[in-house]
């Protein structure tokens, strides 16, 4: 059964450019430390839909820096509906993913159109790599990135900007996965963007 959630998410403040990101998340189930791709799987409780919401031009200028884009990230993350087992999935299993059809829409209108089997890296290997070196314990959640034109960026790049205009105050976003459900949110006004003390920069 498919499910729906239906969440608001705030726009970056200071941010003009807010996107979303269509993906898929393992949840860890069990705990590890230098994980093999191997026994990868047995460490995974079950897999839902994630969205990275990103503020594209903050995190246009952070990386400038070669630091990474954290506070383009860092305003929201949607998780949900639910969380699916792997053997409810089985049916579906391919050589790195699954095949399902994955979309987003923007208003009604669709933007996003892609397949779970498409994933560049399997999860067991998304996993042995984040566990080396480090303990993964029973909750964190290990996103596969945005499947292929899954965000606004990547559209708005081949398409144009007016095509596919970046999110703003009152747009509704719909997030399928077949078998993992939608998630659904409105996105709302920014908090204000509070000036730093020593610095012109924003």
């Amino acid at each position: 059964m498919l499910g729906r959630s239906r969440p608001g998410r705030a726009a970056a403040p200071g941010s003009s450019d807010f996107d979303y990101e269509l993906e898929v998340a393992a949840v860890i189930g069990r705990p590890g430390s230098n994980i093999s791709p191997d026994k990868a799987e047995n460490h995974i409780a079950g897999y839902t839909i994630l969205s990275d919401w990103s503020a594209r031009d903050v995190q246009e200028a952070e990386m400038s820096f070669q630091i990474g884009p954290a506070k383009g990230k860092d305003t929201a993350t949607s998780l949900g509906p639910y969380l699916v087992s792997k053997d409810e999935l089985a049916p579906f299993a391919v050589a790195r993913g699954f095949d399902l059809p994955m979309s987003a829409s923007v208003n009604g209108k669709q933007y996003s159109s892609g397949n779970w089997s498409s994933i560049y890296w399997s999860f067991a290997d998304l996993i042995a790599y984040a566990s080396r070196g480090t303990t993964l314990v029973a909750g964190d959640v290990i996103g596969a990135g945005t499947v292929g034109t899954g965000c606004i960026i990547e559209l708005a790049r081949v398409h144009g900007s007016e095509r596919y205009p970046y999110l703003v105050e009152d747009d509704a976003v719909e997030l399928t996965v077949a078998q993992l459900g939608s998630i659904r949110a409105k996105v709302t006004a920014a908090e204000e963007l509070i000036p730093l003390s020593r610095t012109t920069r924003q």
